[in-house]
């Protein structure tokens, strides 16, 4: 048998490995999980590196997982469930200590999420500080260096040691002065308008997030600006007009009409992404399912309330 280093094993892979066993696809197990297709990609090559199996063989639309792979199915539980229990009774209680993070989000994640968070903590007791940089288009080592402790992007980066949850997804929409002019109609329409982009300072846009679409045809950028707030102040009074998601209507670009693409493109999924050193952590698990709780009354439509105390 070959011999391997059994800490490369940690929980995030252990799961992964049961959801595609169970799902038969990596597609679905990623579904699942909340997160990329190419995250569970890069976490089943880390568990086939390390067993030396392949674990699962493709087998027309879906994978069939080999001998050694249904061998492990009961261990692998076991262990999960005792690692499950190594942090359940873990005390913690927010009201007894001051939290703070460091958290990097663009405008719409940043605003529509954290104040309302903040002002629930306080209203309850809680002594939470918040500190804030831009996402941009991020890399790991944006976590890994530790100079935040969340990330919130529709760009989620790979690693091994990178976790990540899909919070929400909205579909992108034209947002434009009504007062001054129409949506575009159809793609040429749109190719040919004057755009406003947000450029992030290492040189990539936010339109990074369109998928399936020729960028090559769209009109190059009449404005480029460093982050959302900026926008409405330039398309407002003008025919100018800007591609963002939906959700941006109940946040930075509220002042400006809306209207959908003209063209397919698939909605823009935001993640909830940290480091694996948080992962355990009752407090950082505290701030996510905050987060969570938030996002989901947003999807709905619904003013979110979230709780504070549970402990």
């Amino acid at each position: 048998m070959k011999d391997f280093d059994f800490t490369d094993l940690d929980g995030k892979v252990l799961r992964a490995f049961l959801t595609i066993l169970e799902e038969s696809s990596v597609s679905r197990a990623a579904d699942r999980l909340g997160v990329t297709q190419s995250a569970v990609s890069h976490t089943l090559s880390k568990l086939r590196a390390v067993l030396g199996d392949p674990l699962f063989v493709r087998s027309g639309q879906g994978l069939t997982p080999t001998e050694r792979a249904l061998a492990l199915q009961e261990p692998v539980q076991k262990v999960l469930d005792g690692m499950r229990a190594l942090t359940d009774d873990r005390p913690f209680d927010p009201l007894s200590e001051e939290m703070e993070f460091h958290i990097a989000a663009n405008d719409l994640q940043r605003e529509m999420i954290f104040p309302s968070l903040l002002r629930a903590a306080r209203s309850q007791g809680v002594r939470l500080r918040l500190g804030f940089l831009p996402s941009g288009v991020p890399g790991p080592e944006l976590l890994r260096s530790d100079r935040c402790q969340l990330l919130l992007t529709p760009l989620p980066p790979d690693g091994p040691d990178i976790f990540q949850k899909r919070l929400f997804s909205s579909p992108l929409m034209v947002f434009y002065d009504a007062s001054r002019r129409t949506p575009p109609e159809s793609w040429e329409d749109y190719c040919a308008a004057e755009h406003v982009e947000v450029r992030f300072p290492d040189g990539r846009n936010a339109r990074t997030v369109m998928q399936g679409v020729d960028q090559s045809q769209i009109r190059p950028p009449t404005v480029i600006l460093p982050h959302f707030n900026a926008i409405p102040a330039f398309v407002k009074g003008s025919d100018l007009i800007s591609t963002d998601t939906a959700l941006m209507k109940r946040g930075p670009l509220a002042a400006l009409d809306c209207a959908p693409l003209p063209f397919h493109c698939p909605p823009v999924s935001i993640y909830m992404v940290w480091h694996q050193r948080s992962a355990a952590d009752p407090a950082h698990r505290w701030l996510r399912t905050r987060v969570e709780e938030i996002t989901a009354g947003l999807q709905t439509g619904q003013k979110a309330a979230p709780r504070t105390t549970d402990r």
